[in-house]
């Protein structure tokens, strides 16, 4: 089938479409380590590790995985662990049970659906218990180098504040998934994914941006939500992440 041209109507606004890639350039300038905070190995554990992520820090996930992966090395032997040690090795990233029923339920459909291995497919990764699409393209990008934006509360907060997408779209992430997607090539989408979350997390924050110390101010419609004094704004910054 031949590829259906964007009517006028469809298509994101120049302007737009250049203040946006222009914020992302002056990001990548600002964070050229920025990349995935989840320690993984293999997309198995990419994958166990997302689900985990959930209401708690990648630093708390970070500190329990090595234990997990070392009991459980695979889907395998995670689908037949045993629930209450699973419990326990993962009790402090919070919701532990329900993090369990995910992580074991995935395992198991991984283990019968798919031989064991993690599929590099959105359509099967979105099946499997536990795994949305914020999850799906985290596992696509960093683990299978296939792009996909992560419209986690960082990056729906940030495009919201730059008014890459208008509030209607903003309630609803796979409208802003794909809002914000048709405003950049499609092999920037991971990194666009990760540059945003790094900056969600140690400079635009929720309830207290630091405007005054923001690389991005200039472009950004919403500043002036935080303090714009440098020096303020400059004790608000946080070297690495506070989620």
């Amino acid at each position: 089938m031949p590829v259906r041209e964007k009517s006028e109507q469809e298509r994101p606004d120049t302007a737009l479409v250049r203040r946006a890639r222009k914020i992302h350039r002056v990001l990548a300038e600002t964070y050229p380590e920025a990349g995935c905070e989840l320690d993984f190995r293999n997309p198995f554990e990419l994958l166990v590790a997302t689900v985990m992520s959930a209401q708690t820090t990648d630093r708390r996930v970070n500190a329990v995985t090595p234990v997990l992966f070392a009991r459980y090395p695979d889907a395998a032997a995670l689908a037949a662990a045993d629930r209450s040690d699973v419990e326990e090795i993962i009790r402090s990233t919070g919701f532990f049970r329900a993090k369990t029923d995910s992580i074991m339920g995935l395992s198991a459909a991984l283990v019968e659906r798919h031989g064991g291995v993690v599929p590099g497919r959105l359509d099967d990764l979105v099946k499997l218990p536990g795994v949305g699409r914020k999850t799906a393209n985290v596992v696509l990008g960093n683990a299978f180098d296939v792009p996909g934006l992560t419209v986690d509360t960082h990056f729906a907060r940030l495009v919201r504040r730059f008014e890459w997408v208008d509030e209607a779209t903003a309630k609803d992430p796979v409208r802003t998934e794909h809002a914000v997607g048709a405003l950049f090539p499609r092999k920037d989408w991971t990194m666009l994914s990760h540059r945003l979350i790094w900056h969600g997390r140690r400079r635009c924050h929720a309830r207290k941006p630091a405007c005054g110390a923001c690389p991005v101010a200039h472009w950004c419609p919403a500043f002036g939500e935080g303090p714009t004094d440098p020096v303020v704004a400059a004790a608000l910054v946080t070297k690495q992440g506070r989620a």
